[in-house]
């Protein structure tokens, strides 16, 4: 296998170089299921473990190897390969972990394009595509709206324009693989060399595309429910990275019945950045928009300028993100607080140690 068929350059291989002069080969995980990866090598597909010190150092699990890392190997006397690094990403689509865990869980690296789909025949939602495209901005990659099942569309043209109005500036494309032609809109960013990754929730078609594009049913793909419309199992069970036949790298993964956000205000605003231009009007430059006097954002709603709807989008956004802000924060405090104890008992067990009166009384 010839590693610039998995997406080598010149970028990664001075990333790498180090690791190369330790004697370490490069390999890229294309699969991930639990402690187990599947990495691609010039010695073709290898099963690899992370190595001790490398669970040791990793401070949290988005530390660990995702699909599309770049990962330095050495051999183990058991046959498999062992991760001792993984090199810096480029960039990463991530997600807030389910569960009360306070940290970010990375989806896909690497990726150059997310592709977002939503399906046609029931599973559009206008509030999910702002959450979707707010976490692929936050995630370095471009954000690309696809809106599957283009045949199934009541009114195709009423879809595309309401895509457009929740995520400004992102290219939407229509999709249908019953079709030939109906994938041809997806060219223009399915290029050599290129990581793509494919998201979206349960139904919409991403392992359907995918064998359209492969020309083989490589992946499961299972009947839409007759019983809620547009509502399909997880026929992904596994984040996997696969090479079409024009060299370019799609990642398929599982459908996401909850996408929890992680990202930074930032990036909100860049989604909804007709709220971000009237709030330049608001009376004090800190305004949430929440009731303050003087806030241009609220009388834009009142008005009619502004969708109410699209307006309370964001405010769910907004609060969810200074939740994540706040549990981080109390996270940091704790360890600090934790750092701060051990190291006054450290301390006090030297100075007992050292001085035999510490301590009488």
């Amino acid at each position: 296998m010839e590693m610039t068929d998995v997406g080598w350059n010149d970028d990664v291989e001075a990333a790498f170089r180090p690791h190369g002069q330790a004697g370490l080969v490069p390999g890229r995980i294309a699969r991930q299921s639990r402690d187990l990866s599947l990495v691609l090598t010039a010695e073709g597909e290898r099963d690899a473990h992370v190595s001790g010190r490398f669970r040791r150092s990793a401070l949290a699990g988005s530390a660990f190897p995702a699909v599309g890392d770049w990962a330095a190997l050495r051999g183990a006397p058991d046959g498999h390969m062992v991760i001792d690094a993984l090199l810096p990403r480029r960039t990463a689509f991530s997600r807030k972990s389910a569960g009360d865990a306070v940290e970010a869980q990375v989806v896909a690296a690497n990726v150059d394009v997310v592709l977002l789909v939503s399906g046609l025949d029931g599973d559009f939602a206008r509030r999910r595509i702002e959450r979707y495209v707010t976490t692929a901005w936050s995630s370095g990659a471009q954000p690309v709206i696809v809106l599957n099942k283009a045949d199934l569309a009541p009114d195709l043209a009423e879809a595309v324009a309401a895509a457009a109005a929740v995520a400004p500036g992102v290219p939407i494309v229509t999709t249908t693989a019953v079709d030939p032609s109906g994938l041809d809109s997806l060219k223009d960013y399915l290029l050599p060399g290129l990581t793509i990754a494919l998201l979206g929730s349960s139904g919409v078609g991403k392992s359907t595309l995918i064998n359209s594009l492969l020309g083989e049913d490589r992946l499961d793909t299972s009947a839409v429910s007759s019983v809620r419309a547009g509502r399909g199992r997880h026929t992904t069970t596994a984040r996997e990275l696969v090479r079409l036949p024009n060299g370019a790298l799609l990642i398929d993964t599982p459908g996401m019945r909850e996408l929890g956000l992680w990202a930074d205000r930032e990036v909100l605003d860049r989604t909804f950045d007709e709220i971000d231009d009237l709030a330049q009007g608001c009376r004090f430059p800190d305004c949430a928009h929440r009731g303050e006097p003087g806030c241009a954002v609220r009388a834009a709603v009142d008005s009619g300028e502004l969708d109410a709807e699209r307006f309370g989008s964001y405010l769910t956004l907004a609060r969810e993100l200074d939740s994540i802000e706040l549990r981080q924060d109390e996270k940091a405090r704790r360890r600090h607080e934790k750092v701060v104890g051990r190291d006054f008992a450290a301390r006090r067990h030297e100075v007992k140690k050292n001085n035999p009166r510490f301590g009488r009384r």
